[in-house]
Parts: C-alpha cells; structure tokens; sequence
C-alpha cells in the first residue's frame, strides 16, 4: 500500500482526537437534566428547551463553521469553535434564570459546530485516499461514540462529589485541550477567495436543485430526533420508568444500584456499541450502495424502537436496546457525509454536509424540546417517543429514490464566467 493510500494519518488520529472530546462533553447533558431542575425547581421543559437551543445552534452553526473552515483554514475555524464552546459551559454554570441558560446554549452549539462532524469530518475526507475515504470517516465518526462511553458516566461521577456548576466548568477547561492536536490536521491551508467566490454560490445552488440531495437533507431529519431525544431524555426516562435493580443481581454487583446510574450507562453502552457500528458502517460504504445501507439502518432502528416500548421497560430490556441503538446510533454519520462527497465532489463537502446537518439538528431540537414539553403536559415519554418510531420509518423510505452517482459541477473559472 503506498504512502498516500495509509489509513491511519495524523488528520485522521488528531480529527478523532478532537472528536473525541467534543462528543464525550456534550453526550452528557442528559445527566445534568434532574439536578438542574432540582436545583432551581423548573419544569423538564426548561432545560429541555436550553439542551434543544444548543442542537439547533449547532445545526445552524455547521454550515458557517464549514464556509469559515474553506475560506480560513481548518485550523481557525476549530480555534473559535474551542474557545465559543469552553465559554458557553463556563458562563453557563453562572446562570441562574432559564432564559440565560438557553441564551448560552446557543454559544455551546456554535462551539461543537466548529469542533464537530461538519468541519472535522471534511479535513478526514479530503485527507483520505479514495479507497479508505468511508472507512476513515467511520474512523472518526466512531471516535465521537469513544467519547460518548465516559462522558455521561465521568459527569455522573463528577456530580457525586461537585455541584453542577462546578462540573460544567471543569468541561469548559477540557474543551480547550482540543487545540493541543491541531498541528495534526496539517496546515489547513484554504483556497484562495477568488476561486471560493466563483463557485462555492454555484455549487449550492446546483445542491439544493438537486432532488437527491433534499432527499438526503429530509432524510437526516430523523437521525437527529432520535439521537437528540435519546441523549438530553434517555437517562431522565430509565430512571422514573425502568424496573428496579435486583440488590444481588449482576448489575448491582457491578455497582450500578440505581436506575438513576443505569441511565448513565445506557449512554456509554450506546457509544460503547457505536464504536464497532461506526467503523462497520464506514467498511460496508466502501462496497456497497450508501442509500441502501441508510435505508436498512433507519428501518432497524424503526423495528428496535418500537421493540422496546411495547414491552415492559426493565434493566435487561435497558442493557439490549443501549446495544442495538448504539450499533446503529451514529452508523448514519460516515454513509451520510461519504455519499455528499461522492455525489458533489470534496471541495466543498464542510458546507454541503454542514446544511444537511443542519436538517438532522432541526430534528434533535425537535426530539429534545418535544421530549420536554410532553413530559409536563402528559407526564410520560410514550408520544415523543412514537413521533420517533414514525420519522425513523420516513427516512427508510426517503433515502430509496436516490440517485447515488456523482453530479458534474462546472469548473470554478466556467462558474466565474458564467
């Protein structure tokens, strides 16, 4: 194998890296869901909506932190994202009304953005060879569910000895080691603007015009409802719905003596699963066809879904849905941003995958807000989780009729021209 062909680059290992960290930080939100309401007395709305704000902001924030990555350099844009992430959590453990909790989310989503899958997931691709390039994003995309496995546990054990306040904090002064691997990722060196200017506006236009990529955008809906209600909701939902933990059983022997703690660990057994899930995903979009694996993931999580809320909610039916989920749980992410980069080409993949997560964090607001606002209204989870069951069986069906070939974008001096 010759040397630009190697799988395990620098970008690929300092990419995960930062991944890595991102995803173990914000995957523990949800654990901080009843502290925070306990301790000022809110409805689950309240932070629900501020969790909500932060998946929509970045959502919003992708596309931008993308353009910024392609006009700048990578480099930068990973920079400002640190430092508005670090920020975010640390002005956030200052508040104290909801409004300001939910305003200095909004910081806490561009923050992920610029140190998330939309910028960090180009700089891998664009750095793969052609015949790694979807098993290096399933690499890296398996790097963000690595963190996910200690983040809600590491905050669960925190809040054990710190308040709340106290570990946000501490997360905001871990995001900033994100900066270490940045010499890693190369020199980031972008085009120059007059090159972007004469077709970066042509080839969203060509994009958006084209059905296969809307349908891609409508698609990645779903993908965000449910990890955005799985992760704020999850660990909330355990811990008032599960049956108890036998004392003598095996999870109590492993120390997990509350449902409140297996809540925890049902988000690191998602990631713990999605690790394998992520990089098998990557390995299968090299040989077969990316729209029917979507099609395939989505109709699984659909069946697993439904599974598991027409039975009785126990720790065993906990433990075997945290596996099935997690082994599908972010196998999306590599099939997804590797069938933009085929279909339209690596220059601008950042900004064209940017506003297909865009849709996906559309629908994690959704899941997250939802999952709030009908907990007060109904005091349960049941409906927020069936409009769940339901976007997850629209996806399988939306991803069928695309057209997966690559799409001719005329060059940026014909773009200039024309």
């Amino acid at each position: 194998m010759s040397a630009n062909a190697r799988l395990f680059t620098p970008v690929l290992i300092g990419g995960s890296l930062i991944l890595l960290i991102n995803f173990a930080l914000r995957a523990s939100f949800g654990v901080f869901q009843i502290p925070v309401a306990e301790d000022f007395g809110w409805p689950r709305a309240e932070f629900s909506l501020a969790i909500a704000i932060q998946n929509l902001a970045w959502g919003i924030g992708q596309p931008i932190f993308g353009a910024l990555a392609e006009r700048w350099g990578d480099r930068w844009a990973i920079i400002l994202g640190a430092l508005l992430y670090s920020a975010g959590l640390i002005l956030t453990a200052f508040a104290t009304t909801p409004a300001g909790v939910q305003l200095l989310e909004i910081m806490v989503g561009f923050g992920i953005a610029g140190t998330g899958f939309g910028v960090i997931l180009a700089v891998v691709g664009r750095a793969a060879s052609d015949e790694n390039r979807s098993l290096a994003l399933g690499i890296a995309t398996a790097a963000g569910s690595a963190g996910q496995v200690f983040g809600a546990p590491l905050a669960e054990i925190l809040l054990a000895f710190y308040h709340w306040q106290s570990v946000f904090i501490i997360f905001g002064v871990i995001v900033l080691s994100t900066m270490f691997f940045l010499p890693m990722l190369g020199s980031g060196r972008p085009a120059s603007p007059a090159t972007l200017e004469a077709s970066m506006g042509t080839v969203l236009k060509r994009a958006f015009r084209d059905p296969s990529y809307l349908m891609i955008f409508a698609g990645f809906f779903s993908c965000g409802y449910q990890l955005g209600f799985i992760t704020a909701h999850f660990p909330a939902m355990i811990t008032e719905m599960c049956g108890p933990i036998e004392p003598g059983g095996m999870l109590a022997g492993l120390g997990i003596t509350t449902t409140s703690a297996l809540g925890a660990v049902a988000i690191s057994l998602i990631g713990l699963a999605n690790i394998g899930g992520a990089i098998f995903a990557g390995w299968l979009g090299k040989r077969y066809t990316k729209k029917y694996l979507l099609a395939g993931i989505y109709t699984l999580r659909t069946i697993a879904a439904a599974a598991f809320i027409l039975n009785p909610i126990t720790p065993a039916s906990v433990i075997v849905f945290s596996l099935v989920m997690g082994a599908l749980w972010l196998a999306t992410v590599p099939l997804t941003s590797g069938l933009v980069a085929y279909i339209y080409g690596l220059r601008y993949m950042g900004t064209l995958y940017g506003f297909v997560f865009l849709s996906h964090q559309i629908g994690s607001f959704l899941g997250v807000w939802l999952g709030g606002w009908l907990y007060d209204v109904s005091g349960d989870y049941l409906l927020v989780w069936w409009i769940g069951v339901g976007v997850g069986a629209f996806s399988a069906l939306i991803h069928l009729p695309v057209r997966e070939a690559p799409l001719r974008m005329p060059a940026p001096a014909a773009a200039a021209a024309a």
